[in-house]
């Protein structure tokens, strides 16, 4: 997470239900979550970033439950696009994979489907 290719969202994946460090890449935070004061001006919604984030983290959560019994999954979430001039929500496909950190303890990493 150092190197800044992964967003540490382990506080707020908390509060959604899970129990070990959740990290989101950066490709899926600026498609999923990213999102600011000129964003909401631009597309004239009332987004925001913490939102965003709890969507993707609910949404990954109940896909983990489903999912228990393997270490990757998919899972859907409707978000409006942060580009181009749609204003409308989208569902986008978004991966899961729990695996070894830096030092072999559990980790959540949430990334876009052609990430690994």
């Amino acid at each position: 997470m150092a190197d800044g290719t992964l967003v540490d969202v382990t506080e707020t994946a908390k509060e959604a239900g899970f129990r070990i460090p959740v990290a989101i890449t950066a490709a899926a935070w600026e498609d999923c979550v990213a999102w600011d004061r000129d964003d909401n001006t631009r597309k004239g919604t009332a987004n925001d970033q913490e939102g965003r984030l709890w969507d993707v983290l609910w949404m990954a959560w109940n896909a983990a439950i489903r999912n228990r019994d393997t270490s990757a999954f998919h899972f859907q979430v409707f978000r409006v696009p942060r580009q181009g001039r749609g204003h409308m929500p989208r569902m986008t496909t978004l991966s899961a994979l729990c695996h070894g950190g830096d030092q072999g303890e559990p980790l959540v990493t949430i990334m876009m489907p052609d990430e690994d």
